[in-house]
């Protein structure tokens, strides 16, 4: 790897710590860089994932305030997400190749629409405890999206801020707090497997750790100050964007 494309690598897991601790699709920027400096695309997704958890975990310590009173959310929640992580990792580790080169442009695609339908995704504030059929219906969900974040995880925390959203009444921030801390889960049960049964790049894994780290200390700090509709804006130009070089290469 040449100087300029750690630092490229470094500063991509800075932007992916920030993005993912304020509105969670951090990896439409990490995992395209590994792609544009030459790695294959199922070791890239692999070396993004175990590079983003240290930055995952500073995100969610970073919102601990707003988790007070969320230990029960945390765990029920997380045993889905950690469940959901193991089945998509080892999704990942036994589907082709081919199949996944296939699929991750159709995936970035479906994170942006998430991302541009955010807003409307969001339940309403004050609207009552959910119904038994809907927290079910959650719970499935936030395996589902684990299924995903272990396989491929760019926009994991939107689809589970728009998931939470539908079943948690609580404030945003509060909700983003527990995404923090799901996206976490998901991504540390996916390195778990993968540095136990998969190769890893590591040189541009711990590139992107240290950028993520001090990415999420700055997303968790200043993340609210930030337009929602701007950041949300740029990150669907840019991933669209990514979505049709894959898919014209």
């Amino acid at each position: 790897m040449t100087p300029l494309a750690a630092l490229a690598v470094l500063a991509a897991g800075a932007v992916a710590g920030t993005v993912n601790t304020i509105v969670g699709s951090g990896s439409l920027v990490s995992f395209p860089t590994l792609l544009a400096v030459g790695y294959p695309s199922v070791l890239a997704n692999v070396s993004n994932t175990v590079g983003i958890v240290p930055g995952s975990i500073s995100g969610a310590v970073g919102y601990r305030a707003e988790l007070a009173g969320q230990r029960r959310r945390c765990l029920v929640f997380g045993t889905c997400s950690a469940l959901g992580a193991l089945t998509g990792g080892l999704l990942l580790l036994t589907l082709p190749g081919a199949v996944f080169t296939a699929v991750v442009p159709v995936l970035i695609l479906l994170a942006c629409v998430l991302i541009a339908l955010q807003p409307r995704l969001k339940r309403p504030a004050g609207s009552g405890s959910p119904s038994r059929l809907r927290l079910v219906a959650g719970l499935v969900g936030v395996y589902a999206t684990g299924v995903y974040g272990g396989y491929f995880g760019a926009a994991q925390g939107v689809i589970l801020v728009g998931l939470l959203g539908l079943v948690v009444d609580d404030d945003l921030q509060r909700i983003n707090a527990l995404k923090n801390v799901l996206a976490a889960v998901v991504n540390g049960v996916a390195t778990v497997l993968f540095v136990c049964v998969s190769h890893i790049a590591w040189l541009p894994a711990g590139l992107l750790a240290v950028g993520s780290v001090a990415g999420a200390l700055i997303g968790a700090r200043v993340g609210r100050r930030i337009p929602d509709a701007v950041l949300r804006t740029v990150i669907v130009v840019v991933g669209t964007a990514v979505a049709i070089i894959l898919l014209v290469r």
